[in-house]
């Protein structure tokens, strides 16, 4: 499992993040304070505090692809 802080600003950025997420086989969460949500959601991610970084708990041992891909949303 690898464990990093997003930070996403915009409706434009939460399309592009699902998009992105969604591309992935193996199971991604966000985490912001006591909440969890599937980052493949649209909708559990609009429940969250976009205000403050997120974090994304990505359960695999290869994430190399992903955080990559993801690097213009790191915190």
């Amino acid at each position: 499992m690898k464990t990093f802080e997003v930070k996403i600003n915009s409706i434009g950025d939460v399309k592009n993040f699902v998009n992105i997420v969604g591309k992935y086989d193996f199971d991604i969460d966000l985490i912001s304070d006591r909440y969890v949500v599937d980052a493949k959601s649209i909708m559990g991610i609009f429940s969250l505090d976009l205000t403050k970084p997120i974090k994304v708990e990505v359960h695999t041992d290869d994430a190399a692809a992903i955080e990559a891909e993801l690097a213009p949303y790191m915190a």
